[in-house]
């Protein structure tokens, strides 16, 4: 199966067409190199995702026949991200709920706060 069509099937992207701009934008390693979205997936394969400041690492169980529930995921990836990731992601989680519901877009100072956060 090829890795744009597996992340998708899996529920790591909401489209293929995302999954397949985030493997071109070189934000999507197998094994520690970065590949092309038509590169073929097999079990036993280490996928890491850069999402911003945080990398989200996971291991290929199996390969699904298409899109499956989100409550199959688990059947078919193996999360393995590092805890020092996974404080990264809360940081950034953590510093976006402070942002009141229903202002919209974030102000310029926001964003200059954002990305300063980000680095």
């Amino acid at each position: 199966m090829r890795i744009d069509k597996f992340l998708w099937s899996v529920r790591l992207f909401k489209t293929r067409s995302v999954a397949s701009e985030h493997i071109r934008n070189g934000k999507v390693e197998v094994d520690g190199s970065k590949v092309k979205a038509s590169r073929e997936v097999k079990a036993g394969d280490r996928i890491a995702i850069s999402r911003g400041t945080w990398q989200f690492t996971c291991e290929v169980l199996s390969l699904p026949k298409n899109r499956i529930g989100p409550k199959l995921v688990e059947d078919y990836i193996v999360d393995i991200t590092a805890p020092e990731e996974r404080e990264k992601e809360a940081e950034v989680r953590a510093f976006m709920q402070q942002q009141p519901k229903g202002l919209g877009r974030p102000s310029k100072r926001d964003r200059r706060k954002l990305d300063a956060f980000n680095g």
